[in-house]
């Protein structure tokens, strides 16, 4: 048996003891919460000109309600996350989710009434907000240390792929429109009869994929010692990484939860230092929303039409504001355990501060067509490379045992909150500000988020969720 001593850091102690196949597939699979999260939110950029067309919606209300409303939804679904997963189980939560997803995907998309196809996306939201709350979550309580903000970035690799699989269904399954197309014939057209019905639909087959496999990965053992099921617990990490890595981790998952037994949720909130790491949590998903990035995702039309592209060109680079968000993901997930969480947040927050700073610059002296396709791709390949993925491997890793599927649900649930005012605010800011305008404040935004994260976010590379939780004591 592995003797591990106090001074033996657990960065190497286990490292070449892990079943790292294993690690991989249960990660992989928990991660299809993130794949669908990614298509279900972003389907609808591409899916937006022909159903808009259908319901005939007109007013920069109605707009913004359509692309924002599965927001609501996740939001709702969000809240509940994490004392329904403390109560039964991070694993069947994320069947469950995957469950909602298949139901409203197909539902939709073959939405006939504009109030059903509300209906449906806010339960679609519903799933995304458990999923985007428990999958990140689990996988970082199945993690050991060196391997944590990989496996966690892993979450955002596969949301991403989910975002340019939708954005690739979008581009694929639309017909060519020709660019002066009346009215009439764009409503008859069968991008705008059935095409955008597809687009959501084709969601379902992930879905099923997800609903069968997640069966089939094991108990958060974090969770099921916190349940006093130890003995399961210890099978699971034995499974992650031996005899001697199952009985260590079991040993500090407990020492952990003892240190606020008999405390309510609630009561260990209201802490001085869980109340902080709270508002960090709060303050960093805000950030990652404010940042202005997903306006490029479920706004993309607005931005690339006002650049002087047409309809078909707008769809093709969309995909490749997708591509290059999925390239540097994979950076991040090679840099995050080796680079550290901080430095990828600041330096990304100045990169997507400086290409929104030229975006608005551009569009101020009318330079349209590549110049803002190019300064755009800036804008997220630095955002894929810090805030979307190191986002959620810091609020899954700051929060202490007792606590963290609470703590996690509130950030979460702020999350939604700063998604849906960005997303329902950008039409109304866009016409009040000029796109230059409102890339400029975004741009802001990100400024200020760089000095948040240098003066307040430690770094907590290579740390076991114990050692950072008796750090932050």
């Amino acid at each position: 048996m592995q003797i591990v001593t106090a001074a033996q850091p657990h960065s190497t102690a286990f490292e070449g003891h892990l079943h790292m196949r294993y690690i991989w597939t249960i990660a992989l699979v928990a991660a299809m919460g993130g794949l669908l999260f990614g298509y279900d939110w972003v389907v609808i950029g591409g899916a937006k000109p022909f159903y808009e067309v259908f319901f005939q919606l007109t007013s920069a209300a109605e707009v913004g309600w359509a692309n924002s409303c599965a927001l609501i939804g996740c939001f709702i679904g969000s809240l509940p996350a994490g004392k329904l997963s403390d109560r039964v189980g991070r694993k069947r939560v994320l069947i469950f989710s995957a469950l909602l997803f298949l139901i409203s995907s197909v539902l939709t998309g073959w939405s006939y009434s504009f109030a059903a196809f509300i209906t449906w996306r806010v339960l679609g939201g519903v799933a995304i907000g458990l999923a985007s709350s428990v999958s990140p979550m689990y996988i970082a309580e199945i993690s050991p240390a060196p391997w944590r903000g990989r496996l966690v970035s892993l979450n955002q690799l596969a949301l991403v792929v989910g975002i340019l699989a939708a954005q690739i269904a979008n581009w694929r399954i639309a017909e060519k429109v020709p660019e002066h197309v009346s009215q009439t014939a764009l409503l008859a057209s069968w991008n705008v009869q059935y095409g955008w019905r597809w687009m959501f639909t084709a969601v379902a087959v992930p879905a099923l994929i997800f609903l069968i496999t997640a069966p089939f990965i094991p108990e958060s053992p974090r969770w099921l010692v916190a349940r006093g099921r130890r003995e399961e617990a210890g099978r699971v990490l034995g499974r992650i990484g031996g005899e001697a890595y199952s009985e260590h981790e079991l040993q500090a998952v407990s020492e952990t939860l003892a240190v606020s037994a008999g405390k309510r949720d609630w009561q260990a909130l209201r802490a001085p230092r869980i109340r902080k790491l709270v508002l960090i949590g709060i303050t960093l998903v805000v950030l990652q929303q404010a940042s202005g990035i997903n306006v490029l995702f479920n706004y993309a039309e607005e931005v690339y039409k006002s650049a002087g592209y047409g309809v078909n060109d707008i769809l093709f680079n969309i995909v490749a504001t997708g591509t290059i968000n999925l390239v540097f993901t994979i950076f991040a997930m090679l840099l995050v355990d080796r680079f550290g969480r901080r430095w990828l947040m600041i330096l990304g927050c100045l990169g997507v501060g400086f290409s929104h700073a030229a975006v608005s610059f551009a569009y101020r002296q009318s330079l349209q067509g590549t110049w803002v396709l190019v300064l755009t791709l800036s804008a997220i390949a630095c955002y894929a490379m810090s805030l979307a993925p190191v986002t959620w491997v810091l609020i899954t890793e700051i929060f202490p045992n007792r606590v963290r599927a609470t703590s996690m649900s509130i950030s979460v649930a702020a999350l939604w909150v700063a998604s849906f005012t960005l997303t329902y605010t950008f039409p109304l800011l866009n016409k009040g500000l000029g796109t230059a305008g409102t890339f400029l404040t975004y741009a802001s935004i990100c400024f200020l988020g760089a000095l948040f994260v240098f003066f307040v976010v430690p770094e907590m590379r290579g740390k076991s969720l114990e050692q950072i939780e008796d750090a932050e004591a």
